[in-house]
């Protein structure tokens, strides 16, 4: 196997890995989450500072 087939084969993976990834990012069951995580930032619910 040269490094031409390795890098071929590394390429495939990766790319299969991240197809994976977005396609579990995009599920229907996943968007609950997401939009939870999304009002977050605009949630009031903070600790309290200290001055």
């Amino acid at each position: 196997m040269n490094a031409g087939v390795l890098s071929g084969v590394v390429t495939g993976v990766l790319l299969v890995l991240f197809l994976g990834g977005w396609a579990w990012a995009w599920s229907g069951r996943r968007r609950e989450d997401f939009e939870a995580a999304a009002r977050l930032p605009l949630s009031n619910d903070l600790p309290e500072q200290r001055p």
